[in-house]
């Protein structure tokens, strides 16, 4: 009777209590230690997958996947040790630097009249003219991307952009809430033309939305004045609350004119993928490219991409022109939400690069097409 008395007690609320300390204790001291991640054999990795696999099936019967490299399984305790790790010191400048944010957003893209125009909202909002049609990527306008609160303003509004654009297409590149905010996507007219990966088009729709087009990969869309859009992979994976992990497809958009060609890289880790583009397309003049969360990198290496990465991502494409995408709005990772922009812009001149192919953008930042 007295052992059955003990053994009943521990399962009560001391024994949660203890579960929990111990745990606690075990968290603590897992935040001495931080993994170590090899870059060169994460490249090598990378660097192995076969180019067939961007063309095989990326969806299971329960859900999408990316094919050439299936990703590695993290739990919630793998989460907790990022939250709970130490993580790389930032100097002064690192954590305070951000881009400006520039006015008068309307009134200067009215200024340069007719002309083709890539205009930088934040994060990964592009609003863009392209062969004559209005183009908006990933809108978000909100303060909040679900918890984290917005560092610096979208450099134009949703009014101001309607007061300028007749009609929109919209291209949403995954349903990650800083990419795809359910407040700025409803405050877009009804008949706005959606393009969006599988999976996804029940959900617009669902926002009062009318003409909504899904693609999958590879897919391609004649639109009017000669203008196509190809919806291509991109390495990462998707939830949201009320959506299952990986339910809905996640993907990068290629906007060719007769004139331009604009390559959309919605958010994802470095692959073979992006060399593959580039050989199906040669020729793209722009290519938005995210910066985004990569610190730690032993945790962020499969679905973000490092400033390195970005810059191998970008000469794998054969583009003229990189514009960092993702960076100074959002603090996603460990890395102040302004250090890629300084990153980048320190990498540019210790590699010697020609700083003529990389324009980096201010928030609110308008560079017009020639």
């Amino acid at each position: 009777m007295r052992q059955f008395f003990i053994r009943s007690r521990w399962r009560g609320p001391l024994f949660s209590t203890v579960a929990v300390i111990v745990t606690l204790c075990v968290l603590t001291s897992c935040a001495w230690i931080t993994p170590v991640f090899d870059e060169a054999s994460w490249r090598e990795k990378v660097l192995a997958a076969k180019p067939g696999e961007l063309y095989a099936p990326n969806h299971d019967g329960e859900a999408f996947f990316n094919p050439w490299m299936p990703m590695e399984k993290k739990g919630f305790l793998t989460f907790l040790q990022w939250r709970f790790s130490s993580s790389k010191d930032y100097t002064e400048q690192e954590q305070q630097y951000l881009p400006d944010v520039l006015p008068d957003a309307a009134a200067r893209i009215r200024a340069i009249g007719e002309a083709d125009f890539i205009f930088w909202v934040g994060h990964g909002t592009f609003f863009m003219r392209v062969n004559g049609q209005y183009w908006l990527t990933d809108p978000m306008f909100s303060d909040r991307a679900l918890l984290p609160k917005r560092r610096t303003p979208p450099g134009i509004s949703i009014e101001e952009i309607l007061s300028i654009a007749d009609h929109i297409n919209c291209i949403i590149s995954h349903n990650h809430y800083d990419h795809l905010d359910k407040k700025s996507v409803s405050a877009l007219p009804a008949d706005t033309r959606f393009f969006v990966p599988l999976g996804m088009k029940d959900f617009i729709v669902g926002m009062g939305k009318t003409n909504v087009v899904e693609m999958n990969w590879w897919q391609s869309i004649d639109l009017e004045d000669g203008t196509r859009l190809v919806c291509t992979p991109m390495q990462h994976w998707s939830r949201r609350i009320g959506q299952g992990f990986n339910a809905v497809l996640w993907a990068s958009f290629l906007i060719i004119s007769p004139d331009k060609s604009i390559y959309f890289d919605g958010d994802g880790g470095y692959f073979i993928g992006y060399k593959e583009i580039g050989r199906r397309f040669p020729g793209i003049d722009y290519a938005l490219i995210p910066v985004t969360a990569y610190h730690p990198r032993w945790f962020m290496h499969y679905a973000h991409m490092n400033v390195d990465e970005a810059i191998a991502a970008f000469d794998d494409l054969g583009a003229s022109v990189f514009i960092p995408t993702q960076w100074g709005t959002f603090k996603l990772g460990d890395n102040p939400p302004g250090y890629p922009g300084l990153d980048l812009r320190r990498t540019i001149t210790e590699k010697e690069l020609d700083p003529d192919r990389f324009l980096i953008l201010d928030i609110g930042g308008l560079h017009v097409m020639e």
